[in-house]
């Protein structure tokens, strides 16, 4: 479930490894064993770090296409989408590595009017061919105008548990959370062709806030 106007920076799913690691660490330090105590606060405050949820200032724009992940883009690239859209499409492609924030957020606003969880491989989320043979979770997105975009959520090598709170019939929010993917991962969007595109590989994102592009 979203946990959309929440206050606490940490995902819920990060405290079934926070907690347990925390207790383990307190009891080697009261046990006096330094070295293995260092090692699990160390790896306690590297996967709370790796949890944070941020809350985000979300830019104003109804056709502005926000980023739905933090991270660096590594393809943008015309296709034809074959699952949902069935025709031409951009496909903007976001890679998070383990230091950025893996909270997912809606690109824009609208409801969900088909899903698709694809079991598959899990090659280095980096890789082109990734898109296609990982396994993968797939959201059609339909705005109020009747205008319809994919974002699909792709597991990498160490990323396993694709996390998604919405459904379809759901409607979302342009900027609020709809899932997580842990622990490094990637991120397929599909626009409409004749988006106005603001990114280009390499460049930088943070989720809700990055724009995209523009719809006509």
């Amino acid at each position: 479930m979203d946990a959309e106007g929440r206050k606490f920076p940490i995902a819920k799913e990060g405290m079934i490894f926070i907690l347990p690691l925390g207790v383990i660490s307190l009891i080697l330090w009261i046990f006096r064993l330094p070295l293995l105590a260092a090692f699990c606060t160390l790896l306690t405050l590297f996967i709370t770090y790796f949890f944070r949820d941020p809350e985000r200032g979300i830019p104003p724009g109804d056709k502005a296409v926000l980023s739905p992940a933090d991270g660096k883009v590594v393809q943008v690239q015309p296709c034809v989408e074959e699952r949902f859209l069935r025709g031409p499409a951009i496909k903007v492609s976001v890679f998070m590595s383990l230091f950025n924030v893996h909270v997912n957020r809606n690109p824009l606003s609208g409801r969900i009017v088909d899903s698709s969880y694809s079991p598959g491989k899990f090659l280095r989320a980096d890789l082109d061919r990734a898109s296609a043979a990982n396994e993968q979770n797939a959201l059609l997105v339909e705005t109020v105008e009747g205008t319809r975009l994919m974002v699909v959520q792709v597991a990498g090598v160490i990323a396993r548990r694709i996390v998604c709170w919405v459904k379809k019939g759901d409607s979302v929010i342009r900027g609020q959370r709809f899932g997580l993917i842990q622990f490094g991962s990637r991120l397929d969007i599909y626009l409409p062709r004749d988006t106005r595109l603001q990114v280009r590989v390499g460049q930088k994102t943070l989720a809700g806030q990055t724009i995209l592009g523009y719809l006509p």
